[in-house]
C-alpha cells in the first residue's frame, strides 16, 4: 500500500471526529483500540491532517509501516518517552508521552502534552490512538520557537482506503466503491458507524431502548407461557428475582469484553439489578422494622412478692427468740463476772 506525492504531514485518520475526553485512562484507551481493531477491517480510513489539536482532543490515525509519525503543527520541548503496560489477556498498550509542547509563534510557554497509544500485542499495532492534553508549563526556548510546517496546508485529494482485512489496500472513490463514505467537512453520516465512537449520550440512549424492549419482550414470553401452561403470572417480587436471574446469567455466561461490542451486559441492566437486589435487601431489614409484630416487654413482678409471709413471720419470731436467750445469757454472764469483782475486794480487805 504505497501512497506518492503526499504533502507533508498527512495521515490516514478515522473518519468520525471523536468526542473530546479531558482525560484519557489507559483502560480507555486499550478499549477504544480494541475496538477499532475490529472496526479497521470494515470502514475506510481517510487521508487528513492533525494541525494544532485542542486540548482534550482525540484521533485515531493508521500508521503504515514505511511512514513517519506524522507532524501536529506543535513543538516539543523534550524527549518523547516510552511505556509498555500489560492489559491482561496476553496484550499489550504501548504508551508514548512527550511534554512541554506550544504552537510555534503563538505561545509563549510550552504546556501540551501528547501520548499516543498502540496495542504492541493483541490488536493491530498499526492502529495509534493520540490524546492532547495540558500539564505544567515553562517558558519557550527562543531558538526553538520557529515553525515546524508551512501555511497553508495542501489539499489532499487521495480517496479513503481499507487498512486491514479482506479489502486492506483497497480505495474507496467519492460515489462509489464499499463502505460508508465521508462528507465534504471529514466526518462520517450518523450511524453508519454504529457505536463505537458516537456521541455518549446517544449510545446511552440506544442502550436503554434496546434493554427496554429486551424487557418488553421478556414479559410477553413469560405472559405467553403463563397463559399456555396455565399457571398465574408469577408475583410482582418473584417476577423481579427471575429477571435478576436472567441478567445474571446472561452476564455469568458472556462476560463483558473489551473487544466485545455485541452481548455484552449493559451499563442500565447492570444498575437496574443492583438497584432490584439492594432495595430487596433494604426491604427485608425495613419491613419487619416497620411493620413486624412488637414484642412488648414482660411486667417484673415487684420484689416481696417473691418471699411467702407465713415463712417470714416464723422467721423473725425464731430470730427473736435467739436473741432473747443471748440477751439473757449476756445479762447472767455480766452478773457473775460483777459477782467475782466485788468478792476479791472484800478479801483483800481483810487481809
Amino acid at each position: 500500500m504505497a501512497f506518492h506525492g503526499l504533502p507533508d504531514g498527512a495521515c490516514l485518520r478515522y473518519p468520525e471526529n471523536l468526542p473530546p475526553h479531558p482525560n484519557l485512562t489507559h483502560e480507555m484507551a486499550a478499549q477504544m483500540l480494541l475496538r477499532a481493531t475490529g472496526l479497521s477491517q470494515t470502514v475506510p480510513f481517510q487521508w487528513g491532517y492533525i494541525d494544532r489539536p485542542a486540548d482534550g482532543s482525540l484521533y485515531l490515525i493508521c500508521i503504515l509501516p514505511s511512514y513517519p509519525f506524522p507532524s501536529d503543527g506543535l513543538r516539543y520541548q523534550e524527549q518523547e518517552q516510552r511505556y509498555t503496560i500489560p492489559i491482561g489477556n496476553g496484550r499489550e498498550l504501548e504508551m508514548t508521552e512527550v511534554k512541554f509542547g506550544f504552537v510555534p509563534g503563538h505561545e509563549n510557554v510550552a504546556s501540551r502534552i501528547r501520548r499516543r497509544y498502540r496495542l504492541v500485542k493483541g490488536g493491530n499495532p498499526q492502529l495509534i490512538l493520540i490524546h492532547y492534553s495540558r500539564g505544567q508549563a515553562i517558558p519557550v526556548i527562543p531558538s526553538l520557537n520557529q515553525p515546524v510546517r508551512s501555511y497553508p496546508l495542501r489539499t489532499i485529494n487521495e480517496p479513503a482506503v481499507f487498512i486491514a482485512g479482506e479489502r486492506s489496500g483497497q480505495k474507496v472513490f467519492p460515489g462509489g466503491g464499499p463502505g460508508p463514505m465521508p462528507d465534504r467537512s471529514g466526518s462520517m453520516p450518523p450511524g453508519a458507524m454504529g457505536m463505537p465512537f458516537g456521541n455518549p449520550q446517544v449510545m446511552l440512549q440506544q442502550q436503554n431502548a434496546s434493554m427496554e424492549a429486551l424487557e418488553r419482550r421478556s414479559q410477553r414470553e413469560r405472559d405467553r407461557s403463563g397463559s399456555v401452561t396455565g399457571r398465574p403470572p408469577p408475583h410482582p417480587q418473584q417476577q423481579t428475582r427471575i429477571e435478576e436471574d436472567e441478567v445474571d446469567a446472561r452476564y455469568s455466561s458472556h462476560p463483558p469484553d473489551l473487544a466485545e461490542d455485541s452481548e455484552s451486559i449493559t451499563i442500565r441492566a447492570l444498575a437496574l439489578t443492583r438497584y432490584r437486589r439492594n432495595h430487596d435487601f433494604m426491604n427485608e431489614v425495613f419491613m419487619h422494622a416497620a411493620y413486624g409484630k412488637q414484642l412488648e416487654p414482660k411486667p417484673q413482678p415487684k420484689g416481696y412478692t417473691i418471699f411467702d409471709k407465713d415463712e417470714l413471720n416464723s422467721s423473725i419470731s425464731k430470730l427473736e427468740t435467739e436473741v432473747a436467750e443471748l440477751e439473757a445469757k449476756a445479762a447472767a454472764r455480766r452478773q457473775a463476772k460483777e459477782a467475782s469483782e466485788l468478792a476479791d475486794v472484800s478479801m483483800e480487805s481483810h487481809a
